[in-house]
């Protein structure tokens, strides 16, 4: 088994990398920045999304199997719909067209819950959940799922599949989870009622596990899974770990929601209300059937990230 990683110097590519060489898999490593995997390496830059065919067919030669990290993630502020569809949908429909083509294994392409749900919505997300994405980072990983498998299938093929994420924790994390582990990190006193919603999360370890899981599952591969932790936590209990980890005291004041919503709404923060408290929760059940076993400790591990201070906390916005 040759394993082609793209994105393979990223927050979970770096974990999925590890755990391949665990498991003794050869690898290829492509990334946009090549020059930080070090010499010794079978490592190639990854194309541009208007780079020539032969650049994507080069890539996936000689492989038996791809694992899609690479992508433009949704903390990206700045970025438009055309850039994620750019960067999420366009170029992974160009490797997995090279892939489906010279690859004899498997190509496992990694989405999001927000391919299938906006961040206010609450509801409880399984493989047969109907995608209604609500955001552009949202929509091109839902079109990039579509373009992935219908390439494969253009060939005759059903060993791709797709595997949606929750918010991932680990070291270098960064987004929604790095922006709570801050303010926990200020030791202000914070409503309960403003915490309210409850979340599945997934350690990055565990989101390698998965991926090998699915690399060296026997028999017929699913074109959707789904993973997370088991079971979700409350985001109240999200910053009670980071305080614990940091050593400060809890300071969770027993306010209802009710005044609180109202003067979110007064202040023009409906849209940040509503994601807090919105509950998402993923059900990893066919992952779990197939064999593969999820984190059980995610608070203890939310703890240990603070006591290390491995995450990079982006500035509050």
């Amino acid at each position: 088994m040759k394993v082609l990683v793209t994105g393979a110097t990223g927050f979970i590519g770096r974990q999925v990398v590890h755990r391949l060489r665990e498991a003794g898999a050869e690898l290829r490593l492509a990334s946009r920045h090549p020059e930080r995997l070090g010499p010794g390496q079978d490592a190639m830059r990854m194309p541009d999304v208007d780079a020539p065919t032969a650049a994507f067919l080069a890539l996936a030669r000689g492989v038996t199997d791809v694992v899609h990290c690479a992508g433009l993630n949704n903390d990206e502020g700045n970025a438009t719909e055309a850039d994620f569809r750019a960067a999420n949908a366009e170029l992974s429909a160009r490797l997995a067209q090279a892939a489906a083509e010279q690859a004899s294994g498997r190509f496992i392409q990694l989405s999001s819950i927000r391919a299938v749900i906006g961040a206010r919505v609450s509801a409880t997300i399984d493989e047969d959940t109907i995608p209604d994405p609500q955001c552009a980072y949202g929509r091109s990983k839902r079109e990039a799922e579509i373009r992935v498998l219908d390439a494969y299938a253009s060939h005759g093929r059903s060993d791709a599949t797709v595997l949606r994420l929750p918010p991932v924790y680990g070291t270098g994390m960064q987004g929604n989870l790095a922006t709570l582990m801050r303010m926990a990190d200020t030791g202000l006193p914070l409503p309960t009622g403003a915490l309210t919603g409850t979340r599945s999360l997934l350690s990055a370890q565990s989101t390698a596990g998965a991926i090998w899981h699915l690399l060296s599952l026997s028999g017929r591969l699913r074109p959707i899974h789904v993973a997370s932790d088991v079971p979700p936590v409350s985001i109240a209990d999200i910053v009670d770990a980071f305080r614990d980890g940091f050593g400060r005291p809890t300071r969770l004041m027993a306010v209802p929601a009710g005044p609180l919503r109202i003067a979110a709404i007064l202040l023009g923060k409906r849209t940040s209300w509503d994601s807090l408290t919105a509950s998402q929760i993923c059900d990893p059940s066919l992952l779990v059937s197939e064999g593969w076993l999820p984190e059980t400790g995610t608070l203890e591990r939310l703890a240990e990230i603070a006591r290390l201070g491995d995450a990079q906390s982006p500035p509050l916005r």
